[in-house]
């Protein structure tokens, strides 16, 4: 019988958070600080839009670009929170996730052999979707002493003829490292100068808590070149919701929803409908969700200090990235000892990229009740590896 796999997709490697989830699922009293989601429900006036618009049987496809209403509220947002105008007719992209956003963007930029620059550590799906569309992944290993921003001499030094996409993840994940406009100012002068495109992922841009988020789409040059992704996910709660969408020139925009047609039809239209009303009312909600997260933030530095455990301090998303080279073991050695002696998950900064080894991805999109349990049991594990030496 002849092979009936697609080669490509057998030599892409599975997701390296996915074995410690299914392993403290099934372990008793186990606290998991490794999951990128908020424990806030979704706000109540959100779901009421969509179960209204399921009551009043709306029900139906929607353009296959999304709805129109919301589309011109995506438009609005960015407009209001980065002064940016995107036509709503022609230039925005409803999505399933903002996952799906970068897939289709990845499929329709690319031609085989072109090289995409992924700053690392970063999130587990640039790699396995520029190789699916023919790209080739080119790694820049971003370092601690910078607070892993992408710096414009790093950036030089990976670009070749055969460049043509720059993914920019910023506030990141798995290190909550911000990139501010001076930082990306000094990064589009390299993009501009070598004639470059920019995936820009926006997903955890709401969680900024030093200042706010500026899209490198808002600086001169850098609009016609960039694709912004966002999504509901992180900022409104809203994972399960599946939705996202995707910002950019018409001439990519069309290419991008023409596959997206044939692939997905729509995204899904209870979720859209919900997410009109998530631009206009949800302000409030997540500022009340960001002030959260800054406070278990805020808590997770003060207790690293005290435990005398290194770690840059992240200034977005909802992750911290401490390191724990002094104990002389690999990240997932620690992460599998740690899990097994006290009962608490957290992610290996390998499942990141290579050069996350020697870091350990902690979410704290949890209780600060969780946090404060898990981070006992942290410290008591320390303790005895500490003594251990």
């Amino acid at each position: 019988m002849r092979n009936p796999l697609n080669q490509k997709i057998t030599e892409v490697k599975p997701s390296g958070i996915r074995k410690f989830f299914d392993i403290v699922s099934e372990m008793p009293d186990a606290i998991s600080l490794g999951v990128g989601e908020p424990d806030f429900d979704t706000p109540w006036h959100i779901r009421d839009e969509g179960i209204y618009s399921l009551e009043k049987g709306k029900t139906f496809y929607t353009s296959n670009a999304g709805l129109m209403d919301l589309r011109r509220e995506i438009s609005n947002y960015i407009q209001r929170k980065q002064n940016i105008t995107y036509d709503a007719a022609k230039e925005i992209l409803v999505t399933v996730g903002g996952s799906e956003a970068i897939d289709v963007a990845l499929r329709c930029m690319l031609d085989a052999g072109d090289e995409v620059i992924i700053p690392q550590p970063c999130y587990v799906s640039y790699e396995p979707c520029t190789t699916m569309a023919d790209g080739v992944p080119v790694y820049i290993p971003l370092k601690n002493e910078n607070e892993f921003r992408l710096t414009a001499q790093e950036l030089e030094d990976a670009i070749t003829e055969k460049t043509k996409v720059v993914i920019l993840a910023f506030p990141n994940n798995p290190t909550g490292a911000i990139m501010e406009k001076e930082d990306l100012e000094q990064i589009a002068r390299v993009i501009i100068k070598h004639d470059l495109f920019v995936l820009s992922d926006e997903i955890y841009s709401e969680l900024s808590y030093q200042k706010p988020h500026v899209s490198i789409a808002t600086l001169p040059g850098m609009r016609e070149r960039t694709i912004m992704i966002n999504g509901f996910s992180k900022a409104y709660a809203m994972t399960g919701w599946r939705l996202g969408y995707a910002c950019g020139p018409e001439v990519i925009l069309k290419q991008m929803i023409k596959l997206h047609q044939f692939a997905i039809m729509c995204a899904p239209t209870t979720s859209q409908y919900a997410a009109v009303e998530a631009l206009r009312n949800g302000d409030e909600d997540v500022a009340e969700m960001r002030e959260s997260y800054n406070e278990r933030r805020r808590y997770l530095m003060h207790v690293f200090k005290q435990m005398e455990l290194s770690c840059f301090e992240p200034y977005g998303a909802f992750y911290v990235f401490p390191c724990i080279k002094e104990f002389g073991m690999t990240s997932e050695e620690f992460a599998m000892r740690f899990l097994e002696e006290e009962k608490v998950a957290v992610v290996p900064g390998t499942a990141f990229g290579d050069c996350g080894e020697g870091f350990l991805r902690i979410s704290y999109a949890y209780s600060i009740e969780d946090l404060k349990v898990a981070i006992g049991r942290m410290e008591r594990f320390i303790k005895r590896l500490r003594a251990e030496k």
